[in-house]
């Protein structure tokens, strides 16, 4: 899947979420759900690697899936702040490999 595949992807699903939960997707909700998703990835992690709580099931798993909700919300912020995220990326980090 493309960066704008999961997008859209991202997209569909956070509608679909908003609408559940009558949810007003602000400036300030994109920024705070990364945070959101960034604190259960480190939660998921810790419990990975012996640091925190034993959640039980398959933390490996359970790390993947806050991956891929963090990953989404960044799409989200993105797309909501008007960022060609790829060359965004192309920009600032292609900057240390001269031939691209």
């Amino acid at each position: 899947m493309d960066i704008a595949a999961a997008t859209i992807l991202s997209k569909r699903v956070s509608d679909i979420y908003a609408a559940r939960c009558n949810i007003t997707r602000d400036d300030f909700w994109y920024l705070a759900k990364m945070q959101e998703e960034l604190g259960e990835l480190t939660s998921a992690y810790l419990s990975e690697t012996g640091r925190g709580r034993d959640r039980g099931g398959d933390t490996r798993c359970a790390v993947a899936d806050e991956v891929a909700d963090l990953f989404a919300q960044i799409l989200l912020f993105a797309d909501h702040q008007g960022i060609d995220l790829p060359e965004a990326l192309r920009v600032k980090w292609g900057r240390y490999l001269p031939d691209l």
